[in-house]
């Protein structure tokens, strides 16, 4: 099963997005068209995917086929390169991120050690979550976020599956590889969850420019000082920000003359500013550009481009 399972997630001729396996449940599967159900035809030996043609109905979820805890046992241990201990900490954090950049949420049985979760036993639900790398998705915005030659500051906010680390992966690569808006520049990427660049034995997988540097499985915070540190970037990089730790990184950044691309979960500017220390940096005008993004019609939807008075940039639609 785990065999034809693979299989169906790699010749699927529509993009996967998302994949969704909860012991006893069927396997939803989200791709361009939709959801839809996983469905394993024992007698034909073939995956097949039945679309859910109405919801309400939960039409076609009776015909799918229901996962098991050896199924999600058997893609741990791939996933894992069978040496689970070795993803302990990621496992601990409810996720682990496979070669390619795909990241796998994880929830279960937590085991908790002074205060703190060290493992997930038990594992009852996975949400694969596939990475997509999309050269040129970047260029219409990119000349928005430029003052001649200079990148400005800049923050990304979208909800989650709407495309941001798509969106950021590319902005990197065009930023270091330069074009007829200037010279590329120095990037340097804390890449906490190995998600931006995909690295596999400390090489990045993803096309991250000619002159990106990758601090791979670093927490966020620690990553951006020892980058300023040692790599004296021009443009710092770092996907999902929010901790206190984090903003205080980012800003001593800026101190030091380098431009901040981040990236923060929200809804659109004004879900943003609900957050204090958020809304601190907003009045503060600490970026200069706002770059919203919707998963709605599709992933990588442009809702709007602004100013540091959040005043529109781009004609949008």
């Amino acid at each position: 099963m785990v065999q034809r399972f693979l299989e169906q997630v790699i010749t699927e001729k529509e993009p996967i997005r998302e994949i969704r396996i909860r012991i006893g449940k069927p396997v939803f599967v989200l791709d361009s068209e939709g959801e839809k159900i996983l469905n394993f035809d024992e007698k034909r030996g073939n995956p097949e995917l039945l679309r859910i043609e109405d919801e309400k109905e939960n039409s076609g979820i009776e015909n799918g086929s229901m996962a098991d805890s050896e199924l999600i046992r058997a893609l741990m241990e791939i996933f894992a390169r069978h040496s689970l201990y070795a993803y302990e900490r990621e496992i601990s954090q409810g996720f682990l991120t496979i070669r390619g950049g795909h990241r796998i949420g994880i929830t279960g049985k937590a085991v908790v050690e002074s205060g703190h979760v060290k493992t997930v036993r038990d594992i009852s639900s996975l949400n694969i979550r596939i990475a997509h790398e999309i050269k040129g998705c970047a260029k219409s915005v990119l000349p928005h976020l430029l003052s001649g030659e200079e990148f400005l500051d800049t923050l990304v906010i979208s909800p989650p599956g709407a495309g941001k680390t798509t969106l950021l992966r590319d902005l990197i690569r065009e930023l270091s590889s330069g074009g007829s808006w200037g010279s590329g520049k120095n990037v340097s990427v804390v890449d906490e969850r190995s998600e931006i660049a995909a690295c596999f034995g400390g090489i990045a997988q993803c096309d991250l420019g000619p002159r990106t540097d990758v601090m791979d499985g670093c927490p966020k915070s620690e990553g951006m000082l020892m980058m300023l540190r040692s790599m004296a970037p021009q443009v710092l990089a770092v996907d999902e920000a929010g901790g206190e730790g984090e903003i205080l990184a980012m800003k001593y950044g800026m101190n030091c003359g380098c431009r901040i691309l981040a990236t923060v979960h929200g809804a659109d500017v004004g879900d943003i500013m609900k957050r204090p220390a958020w809304r601190e940096l907003a009045e503060a005008k600490v970026f200069s550009r706002y770059v919203v993004l919707s998963g709605v019609p599709g992933p990588g939807t442009i809702v709007g481009i602004y100013d540091v008075n959040f005043q529109r940039m781009d004609k949008g639609s």
